[in-house]
């Protein structure tokens, strides 16, 4: 398909990070494969010498990590015939459409902007540059939604 021949989608829709979530679902469950094999490939002596405070330490860190991916994966762009709802990891923003006035995502970008009518600018880490095509198409399409 050329470039601009994608039309408005049918709303709602919703974009999401696609390579972020394959990664971390990919490398994180190996870290956590590995890290189980070495729990137990340690003989039972071993395991005793880690005191309760360091397991609690080894299980907090791994919530935090899993926290994190967590936010990532559930950032998202949401597109309503009255609004734009964009949440970013924790934090969930609305805009009216009026307030969107242009979408970029320049080459070499980490992820989406919006530029809005206050003259801020607003991340949108649901569309990575890193998800190559999949990631114009989105811009292409938030551009095609703010324009109408």
């Amino acid at each position: 398909m050329p470039a601009g021949s994608e039309g408005v989608p049918a709303l709602p829709h919703t974009w999401r990070p696609f390579g972020a979530r394959v990664a971390g679902v990919l490398f994180g469950g190996m870290l956590l494969v590995v890290c189980a094999f070495a729990w137990f490939g340690f003989d039972d002596e071993t395991r005793a010498k880690f005191t309760p405070f360091q397991r609690a330490t080894l299980v907090f860190l791994g919530l935090l990590a899993f926290s994190a991916w967590f936010a990532l994966v559930r950032s998202r762009v949401v597109a309503d015939d009255d609004r734009l709802v964009v949440v970013n990891g924790y934090r969930r923003h609305e805009y009216a459409w009026a307030e969107v006035v242009a979408v970029h995502m320049p080459p070499g970008a980490p992820w989406a902007t919006l530029d809005l009518s206050d003259g801020t600018t607003a991340s949108t880490l649901a569309i990575q540059g890193s998800d190559g095509e999949r990631a114009k198409r989105a811009v292409r399409q938030l551009r095609a939604l703010a324009n109408r």
